[in-house]
């Protein structure tokens, strides 16, 4: 028989309890001199400490294991604290603020037990069970990988975190209880780390103050009051949002306050009115001070009392009329004084984590795997064809877009799985959020129905019997490890939607093993795999062309090798194979027969180049259609991460990428350039993800002097987008041609940027054309024969 011992858990304590400990004191990386121990005092009434102790025990300890004790002398104040000091190390630059009691304990960094005793007498308990049945240990944590603890341990700790209290009421699961997070100390007349002044009592609109960041931030404040709205009880930012029901007259300042707690989820609960104390921090993403983003004003290391139960909410405001402008400029906005009437981003900001709503809304970005989609608030917003919200220019940023999350647990209602043009219907209510993937975010409280737009996704036609068909399609990392739904969905659109081109041009082509980084750069199986599945479908057997990459060299996931690649059908068009192409030799143009040719095919341009740095570099091939040559270019310039948000704190944003793709613009226009002087009427098709729009400096450099065209912009303006990316459906990829090739007819397909659940987050393309000889008399006896095959066809 397998006797089974549940977790120790003693009684709650409802007064005096331990409120942080820290190890790292001293400690490489660390900014603070000395380990720590912090007592608060959740109670009503003053708790003498005379005569206890706060002892420590090591996270595992033996039978030889000893308890070390520190003295305590005096009381603590009901809402104060009461300050430990213990070892002090070599590191560190900040000293802990005058002590209240001075210990010598060297505390372990990331694991251990502290207990609060009502002795000075050392413990002897060596485990869980035999502590709980101490009843000198008043409080007890447990964290990291401690034995001794209560229920289970709380998060393990390190150089620059500690463990505090996010519970005033004490419920004996350290693991509840307590979060890791920057370490807090105050002493019990308030002060912080290097002598730090008392909190100070301030009310939440104090706090947000008239612009981005806290007047408040970095110090504790104190008798913050308001009434909880929501609670976000999944994931490692657990924690409240609590609202003020008595606001200022300021329209600057917020009411609302977010309240991390970290791993541990709050004891509050909807409708409560809390008491809060806390240190008041700008939270930016990864807690990096050169972040672009905004910051979330919010509350750390906080205590907090409930005065009382089941309060009415402050109603939700109902985001309307938004200003014309979208956002200051300046440079670091941070410090500009907020105007909510002139810029959206402003009115969004002064009602940060307060409780706002928004009625029978469209959606603009699908349901992603994150569990989010994008609605906006202005329905007459550059729309697009098909319901999107068409990013037009840098100077269209179109401010109504809103992203819209769920507090609401799973089990009660699944998120939705929404696609652009359905309806939002009903009022949805929340806070408002900020958040680095997606700006200002709705989370959800009380959240609306849906209505389907009846969104579908697109087909093209058939290219006729004398029109060459070249696509484009980003599958995104596509290797052999992906489930084979994936492929499946991508043949299907390459069979079904784009009705199986001729000439496909890829991107995201990984290599055989994926992102297992053992040096493996070939890529058949991912083609075969990829291809076999085409065949599956109903298309055609297609042939690939590619080179394998230099290993880890072309960026994209380490170890998966990107690459483009081109598939063909063989039945329809043929490849001029020219050997010697590899990572890298550069293909050139040469002169054959008066004509333009590849030396190698497939062969890579100017791979050596700078411009192709942790980039993919562009594959060039010589194709043949009905006797009439015509040069492809597959592409995938660099990405634009690294580039600041449209919704950051630096306006206007630095799109540092950019200069990269502009060099590698200006490198594929010279080869374009090095054809069409040998053969000025040459077919050059230029195709793939680009990773820039229309109107940037990249297409500008390369469809300079009008040599190649995009073809994007041959389309009706609401028509313009390949992708969308927090709600904007924008341009990515692109098709670009020589002026030689007649008859052009070009099409973006769109199967996967607007729907949820997408085999790809890219749409692909097609041109159909009629590629020229060079000649306008053969091209009209060309013209002709296709006619009488195309008749010929239409009667079989």
């Amino acid at each position: 028989m397998v006797l089974v011992v549940p977790a120790a858990s003693a009684a709650p304590s409802a007064d005096i309890l331990i409120g942080e400990v820290y190890g790292g004191g001293g400690n490489s990386g660390a900014t603070l001199t000395q380990d720590f121990i912090e007592l608060t005092n959740v109670g009503a009434a003053p708790v003498s400490v005379a005569g206890w102790s706060v002892q420590y025990l090591p996270a595992a300890p033996s039978s030889s294991s000893r308890w070390q004790a520190t003295p305590l002398t005096g009381s603590v104040l009901p809402g104060k604290t009461y300050l430990v000091s213990e070892a002090k190390g070599t590191g560190g630059s900040v000293e802990l603020p005058a002590s209240d009691a001075v210990g010598t304990i060297p505390m372990a960094a990331g694991a251990g037990t502290v207990a609060l005793v009502k002795s000075t007498e050392l413990l002897t308990c060596l485990t869980a069970a035999d502590c709980v049945a101490d009843t000198r240990i008043h409080d007890l944590i447990g964290y990291g990988n401690a034995t001794v603890r209560e229920t289970a341990p709380a998060a393990a700790t390190s150089n620059t975190t500690s463990s505090a209290r996010v519970n005033a009421t004490d419920t004996d699961n350290n693991s509840v209880d307590f979060a890791s997070g920057e370490p807090s100390p105050r002493n019990a007349a308030g002060e912080g780390p290097g002598g730090g002044t008392p909190p100070v009592s301030a009310k939440i609109h104090a706090i947000q103050g008239i612009t981005r960041v806290s007047p408040l931030a970095g110090k504790k404040v104190a008798d913050v009051t308001g009434v909880v709205t929501a609670i976000r009880a999944f994931g490692q930012q657990r924690g409240f949002w609590f609202q003020d029901t008595a606001p200022d007259a300021d329209v600057r300042t917020s009411e609302g306050l977010f309240v991390l707690t970290g791993s541990a989820t709050p004891n509050v609960k909807v409708g409560d009115a809390v008491v809060v104390a806390g240190t008041v921090k700008e939270a930016l993403p990864n807690d990096d001070a050169n972040s672009t983003f905004q910051s979330l004003t919010e509350l750390i290391g906080a205590t907090w009392t409930v005065s009382s139960a089941g309060n009415p909410l402050p109603q939700a405001e109902s985001i309307g009329a938004l200003p014309a402008g979208y956002v200051p400029t300046g440079g670091n906005i941070d410090t500009l004084a907020l105007k909510p009437a002139e810029y959206t981003l402003d009115y969004f900001e002064s009602r940060e984590s307060m409780r706002v709503a928004v009625a029978d809304v469209r959606v603009v970005g699908p349901t992603t795997e994150f569990n989010e989609f994008y609605v906006t608030v202005r329905p007459d917003e550059n729309p697009t064809a098909r319901g999107g919200t068409l990013y037009g220019g840098y100077d269209q940023p179109n401010p109504g877009r809103l992203k819209v999350m769920s507090l609401i647990p799973f089990s009660q209602r699944p998120f939705p799985q929404v696609n652009v043009n359905d309806k939002l219907t009903g009022r949805t209510e929340g806070p408002l959020d900020y958040s680095n993937f997606g700006g200002y975010t709705l989370q959800a409280t009380t959240l609306g129905e849906i209505a389907s737009g009846g969104l579908k996704p697109e087909k093209t036609r058939k290219q006729r019997t004398g029109e060459l068909a070249i696509g484009t399609y980003n599958v995104e990392n596509l290797d052999p490890g992906d489930e084979q739904t994936k492929f499946d969905r991508l043949a299907a659109g390459i069979v079904e939607n784009l009705a199986t081109p001729d000439i496909v041009a890829l991107e995201e082509i990984q290599d055989d093993n994926g992102v297992t980084n053992d040096g493996t750069v070939s890529a058949d199986q991912t083609l075969r795999k990829f291809t076999d599945a085409i065949v599956a479908k109903g298309g055609p057997r297609y042939e690939w062309r590619q080179i394998n990459p230099a290993n880890n060299a072309d960026g994209g996931e380490p170890g998966g090798n990107i690459r483009v690649a081109f598939i063909f059908n063989p039945a329809r068009v043929s490849f001029v194979d020219r050997p010697g192409g590899d990572a890298a030799t550069p293909v050139q143009v040469v002169k054959q027969h008066g004509r333009a040719a590849l030396s190698v095919s497939p062969g890579r341009i100017d791979p050596g180049n700078a411009a192709w740095e942790r980039s993919r570099k562009p594959l060039a091939g010589e194709f043949v259609f009905k006797g009439r040559k015509v040069f492809v270019v597959a592409n995938h310039f660099n990405s634009k991460g690294g580039d600041q948000s449209v919704h950051g704190r630096f306006q206007p944003p630095n799109r540092v990428t950019e200069d990269q793709r502009i060099k590698q613009a200006i490198t594929l226009r010279a080869f374009v350039d090095s054809v069409l002087a040998v053969d000025r009427k040459a077919n050059i098709v230029l195709a793939g993800d680009l990773n820039d729009f229309q109107f940037s400096p990249a297409l500008a450099e390369l469809t300079r002097g009008g040599a190649v065209r995009a073809l994007i912009d041959t389309l009706p303006v609401n028509e313009r987008y390949t992708y969308v990316f927090e709600g904007n459906s924008q341009v990515l990829d692109h098709t670009l041609m020589s002026r030689a090739p007649r008859g052009v007819d070009y099409d973006v397909v769109h199967i996967n940027a607007e729907f949820a659940g997408q085999a790809s987050d890219h749409d692909p393309q097609v041109v159909r054309f009629r590629p020229s000889t060079g000649d306008e008399w053969l091209d009209l006896l060309f013209d002709l024969f296709d006619l009488i095959e195309q008749a010929h066809a239409s009667h079989r």
